[in-house]
């Protein structure tokens, strides 16, 4: 054999080694729980403490209408920013970080969506709401519609915002979907600059949105194995019984937001599907793209309100009467 055909393959088994070392070092990576968020707190649960942010509980009035708010995957809290303060005002707001996302713990396991929403049921327990409004966004949306599923008590009207029903309505691009590649996601989790990082949740808005950094910061704070079982459990819940399914068998109030220049999703057709779910309401945001939580905050935060406080008398998104 040839000199440097020996040297080559010497320089390939080096390189693969190197990328399985790495791979069980990102791999086995935890984090802590820390507050990140003025005014939040942390709920010590035995699967992971979470960060929480409850706020607007100042009134009778709004205590009696609790709006939880569920964020999307690699996002946090802070995603909420400019959608809380509409909303307090007449509602007692409680956001979460998810486990493996914001100040949350960030263990070696336990991402499932059946996992997370049971971790959200215990906060909420903790924090005695009932019948809330829950919003979820993207990934918050499945943990959502699990959290209706498992502990329905707790929930009593459901809003969707540019969640998929399942993964045929669209998904991320090429190289965001590298990331996920035994390895080779690994490798690329490990030097992955802030540019690229950007460029990555620039996918999340319309067109030529300025993604901020603190956006950029949420993902840096997951670790790999947050970012890839949480990525996995989202997929897998959808496809095993499509968001749309499961909602019709709830049958609780719904409504469904979308951006009109969702990047991910198709929207039209997401909402197509959601529009079938028996009583569900359903708005398209011009302007916006994944997120209208972040790009629209004040139209966004108008349809929740309504959704949220239905007139006195007149018929809920499920045709029922409050």
């Amino acid at each position: 054999m040839r000199r440097w055909v020996k040297i080559l393959i010497a320089a390939v088994a080096a390189l693969l080694a190197l990328l399985v070392l790495n791979a069980v070092a990102v791999d086995h990576q935890t984090k802590g729980a820390e507050v990140t968020v003025r005014g939040a707190a942390l709920v010590h649960l035995p699967g992971g403490d979470l960060q929480v942010l409850d706020v607007g509980a100042d009134t009778a009035a709004a205590r009696r209408s609790p709006i939880v708010l569920l964020h999307c995957y690699t996002c946090s809290i802070n995603w909420w920013e400019k959608l809380i303060p509409l909303l307090r005002r007449d509602h007692r707001v409680i956001a979460i970080d998810l486990l493996g996302h914001g100040g949350s713990e960030k263990p070696g396991g336990g991402y499932s969506i059946s996992n997370q929403a049971r971790l959200v049921a215990q906060v909420l327990g903790r924090l005695d709401v009932r019948k809330a409004t829950v919003v979820g966004h993207s990934l918050g949306g499945a943990v959502a519609v699990a959290l209706a599923d498992q502990s329905p008590g707790l929930v009593g009207r459901l809003v969707v915002v540019d969640s998929e029903p399942d993964t045929s309505y669209g998904g991320l691009d090429l190289l965001a979907r590298a990331e996920y590649v035994p390895l080779l996601g690994e490798a690329l989790w490990r030097i992955k600059p802030s540019w690229a990082i950007r460029k990555a949740l620039g996918q999340a808005f319309a067109p030529g949105y300025d993604v901020p950094d603190q956006f950029v910061d949420d993902v840096k704070r997951m670790t790999y194995t947050a970012y890839d079982d949480s990525y996995d459990a989202f997929n897998s819940y959808v496809d095993d019984a499509p968001l749309d399914q499961r909602l019709r068998r709830l049958g609780l109030p719904l409504l469904a937001i979308f951006g009109a220049e969702d990047q991910i999703i198709d929207a039209k057709r997401a909402l197509g599907a959601y529009a079938k779910v028996p009583g569900a309401q359903t708005a398209l945001i011009q302007g916006a793209g994944h997120s209208p939580n972040v790009e629209r905050p004040v139209q966004t935060a108008s349809l929740i309100e309504r959704f949220a406080k239905p007139p006195a008398g007149k018929p809920t998104a499920s045709g029922r009467r409050p």
